[in-house]
């Protein structure tokens, strides 16, 4: 593995010469050449054949340039590996045929084998890698245990999220195996993918801002440290994402390199919360995007301006990239970081130099 990459220097908030850019959710619609292959192949079709997941992970490097790639997937693979017949409609989004509702439901979860019924992912990382050639390291990702189990509880996606809430007040016993369970699926799939050539990981916990400040501790936090701890990294950063949850000072005590923050935090105050323990990725408004290019130009400004000088930035959106978003918008934003963002970063270097 390549130590040398802007992406992973600033993730061990290491001296770059400028702020590195990737996107959540960069390999997607939004892309005529996605939608294209899309064509050919259903959603699931798409994650489970390497050769296609692999082609659409490198498209945001060649089209956007980016300075990382994600490889394409979707958090939802790992209840799918554990028997739970999943269905993804283009117009509703992810499905289970049978919801999660009972301690019978969870025991009946197939905890065995997980990370080898998912080989295909790991198959999709050898491909990916052959076709990155070294130029830009590789990200693998896992949805954190609450959201898993919240998508696992509701059958799909929720505004009210009452079936999981009701699950953890009624019957918090069974929460928490089903939460047991998915860690220790998390921790053996994120371990593999890196065994097998991801330069970093990602866990994504959509869903943890639902939660009541004590009850992200209980079900959420919890389990997040657990996996940070159990990870065997082989010094592959490791980014925790909990979006929503802005108590930053309880998130950096997970063994975790990045923490990611939504738009809705000035980054500013992130940093001074945070101190130098963790890097910070964020946090562009993804509907930024569908202004005028002289707005998504000022707003990148204002965030590396809010940032300030210095190691530790990895410049993202807040979220991932909606699927309406012009390519040539999401391509000026990258650009714009690129241009903008080595001025915070000079003084360190030339200090370093002299």
């Amino acid at each position: 593995m390549s130590k040398d990459f802007l992406f992973l220097r600033a993730c061990r908030r290491e001296q770059t010469e400028r702020t590195p850019v990737w996107i959540m959710r960069q390999a997607g619609r939004y892309l005529p050449e996605y939608r294209a292959i899309r064509e050919k192949a259903d959603f699931l079709t798409l994650c489970k054949t390497p050769e296609l997941a692999s082609e659409v992970t490198v498209q945001p490097v060649d089209i956007i340039g980016v300075d990382a790639a994600i490889l394409f997937s979707d958090i939802l693979v790992i209840p799918e590996a554990m028997g739970m017949n999943l269905d993804v409609i283009e117009s509703k989004g992810p499905v289970f045929e049978k919801a999660i509702r009972s301690t019978a439901d969870v025991e009946s979860l197939k905890t065995e084998g997980v990370t080898e019924r998912l080989d295909y992912v790991m198959q999709a990382i050898k491909v990916t890698k052959q076709k990155l050639d070294g130029r830009v390291p590789l990200i693998g990702f896992s949805g954190a245990p609450w959201t898993l189990a919240s998508y696992m509880v509701e059958g799909k996606g929720s505004k009210d999220f009452r079936n999981i809430k009701s699950l953890i007040y009624s019957e918090p016993r069974t929460a928490h195996r089903l939460l047991e369970k998915l860690a220790d699926a998390v921790v053996g799939y994120l371990n593999k993918k890196i065994e097998t050539g991801c330069d970093a990981v990602q866990i994504f916990d959509s869903w943890a801002g639902i939660l009541s400040p004590w009850d992200f501790e209980e079900f959420s936090f919890r389990y997040l440290k657990y996996i940070c701890e159990q990870l065997k990294t082989n010094g592959a950063p490791v980014i925790v994402f909990a979006k929503g949850v802005n108590n930053l000072e309880k998130l950096a005590l997970l063994k975790c390199d990045v923490i990611g923050i939504d738009w809705t935090k000035d980054i500013r105050e992130a940093r001074a919360e945070i101190g130098d323990k963790k890097a910070l990725q964020g946090n562009l408004d993804p509907c930024v995007l569908f202004a005028p290019k002289e707005k998504i130009k000022a707003e990148t400004q204002r965030i590396l301006e809010s940032y300030g000088a210095g190691a530790g930035h990895i410049f993202n959106l807040g979220h991932g990239i909606l699927k309406q978003t012009a390519p040539e918008n999401a391509r000026y934003f990258v650009e714009c970081v690129k241009e903008l963002s080595a001025k915070y970063h000079a003084a360190e270097n030339a200090a370093k130099a002299s």
